[in-house]
């Protein structure tokens, strides 16, 4: 099927029926044979280029031209005028009513798909740019401007987008002093309209998670409200995403867990590491689908690390995509490391197919810092790694920690105001890239 659709309006009918011939074999071609036919084919479809004579019986190409600036859907569709008027006054009037080019009968057909094909790569570059700055709008609000400070505890933070992004969520909340909520997921699909969807699901669990409170601290009730929800809005019950909810009670070094479909979070203990291995169906299939709370128990020196599945799907040198075995043996290997997120994409990325990550990537490491190294909390913010330098160096260093006393008494009055501004998710960076840490 064509890639772009263009729609010729000319009242010539031979001439017409050659542009449809010629233009049809790259593009997919509608036809009209004055203005007031072209309108009310704009109302039902709306082409990609049209290309339009100027003197036509009913409405000409001058009308036409204003009638479709005058409406916001169809005020940026690329317009080419084709004409035999040749005189620089029809041409001067139509490049000051927005008209994109100009070409005179006769031509050459061959230039006009030149033509044709130039402007439209002009307008696929404009809206990918476009879409990229929508995205990185879209990507500092899915992503958390500050991590829980907790005594005893290391938490590092991670995310890294595939151009303007794709479905990756991360979010935190302290619903009560010394208890917080953690949610990671990803919204299936790529590109903006993933991440719109992202966005408008993360708001679904802040408002679910805030109503439930009341009743529940379950992540599984949670996970199966979210889900209901989804499937019972219309907008989005066409909707599929995966879902993490961790409930964190550090004074227990608890956390309790569901997993709706999600990668599988990966334990390190002192002595091994393993995957937790409970995971329920995806978000949007089942209405009436039912979800498990999990308890895990963090020993000094344990950690918990999710993500999503940038890291799961990497293809490495032998073909092969990294798996779970694969990040178990690389977390392992990094576990004792100062900066072990840094080190883990490192250490994917020397043995990857790829110099770079081939998809979204997000990680969150949760560690319970062994006795003899457990230490107050430090105040600490994001920050930001250009794309090229991790192009060049693909794991960027994590954020230092201030070594300040006077902050640490700081950061403990604030961390209950910084949990509630989470939920805000709001200006982490340029790109929404580098490690947080705490």
């Amino acid at each position: 099927m064509a890639e772009y659709s263009i729609l010729v309006v000319e009242d010539e009918h031979t001439l017409r029926r050659l542009l449809e011939y010629k233009l049809g074999k790259q593009f997919r071609v509608l036809t009209a044979e004055n203005g007031v036919e072209a309108l009310k084919m704009l109302d039902q479809e709306l082409p990609d280029l049209i290309i339009s004579d100027i003197m036509m019986p009913k409405m000409d190409g001058f009308t036409l031209q204003a009638a479709i600036q005058d409406k916001e859907e169809t005020r940026a569709i690329p317009f080419i005028f084709l004409t035999a008027k040749a005189d620089e006054g029809s041409q001067l009037k139509g490049r000051r009513t927005g008209v994109d080019d100009y070409i005179t009968k006769p031509f050459d057909i061959d230039q006009l798909i030149s033509r044709v094909q130039r402007l439209l790569e002009r307008t696929k570059i404009f809206r990918t740019q476009l879409d990229a700055r929508i995205g990185e709008d879209f990507s500092k609000k899915l992503m958390p401007k500050s991590l829980p400070n907790v005594s005893g505890y290391r938490t590092i933070f991670y995310n890294q987008p595939r151009e303007h992004g794709g479905g990756d969520i991360f979010d935190w909340t302290e619903i009560r002093p010394g208890t917080f909520f953690i949610t990671v997921g990803d919204v299936m699909g790529k590109g903006l309209q993933a991440k719109f969807y992202a966005f408008s699901f993360l708001g679904y669990i802040r408002s679910t998670l805030h109503t439930m409170m009341q009743t529940t601290e379950s992540p599984a009730e949670l996970i199966k409200r979210v889900n209901q929800v989804l499937i019972d809005d219309p907008p989005l019950e066409d909707t599929f995403a995966s879902l993490l909810v961790m409930r964190w009670e550090p004074a227990k070094n608890e956390i309790v867990y569901a997993n709706a479909g999600h990668c599988r979070p990966i334990l390190i203990g002192p002595d091994n590491a393993d995957v937790a291995t409970y995971s329920d169906i995806i978000l949007g299939l089942d209405y009436a689908a039912e979800f498990k709370d999990t308890l895990l128990t963090l020993s000094p020196g344990s950690t918990v690390i999710a993500y999503t599945d940038g890291i799961l799907e990497q293809v490495m040198k032998n073909g092969e995509q990294l798996g779970e075995e694969g990040i178990i043996e690389t977390v392992t290997a990094v576990a004792n490391s100062k900066e072990p997120v840094d080190d883990m994409l490192h250490r994917i990325l020397r043995n990857s197919k790829s110099p770079a990550f081939g998809d979204d990537v997000l990680v969150f490491w949760l560690e319970r810092l062994a006795e003899s190294t457990e230490e107050a909390p430090r105040e600490q913010k994001p920050e930001s790694v250009d794309r090229e330098a991790i192009d060049r160096d693909p794991a960027p260093r994590a954020a230092k920690v201030s070594d300040d006393a006077a902050d640490a008494t700081a950061a403990t009055e604030d961390s209950a105001a910084a949990a509630t501004d989470a939920t805000a998710a709001t200006d982490v960076s340029s790109s929404c890239d580098g490690c947080r840490r705490r």
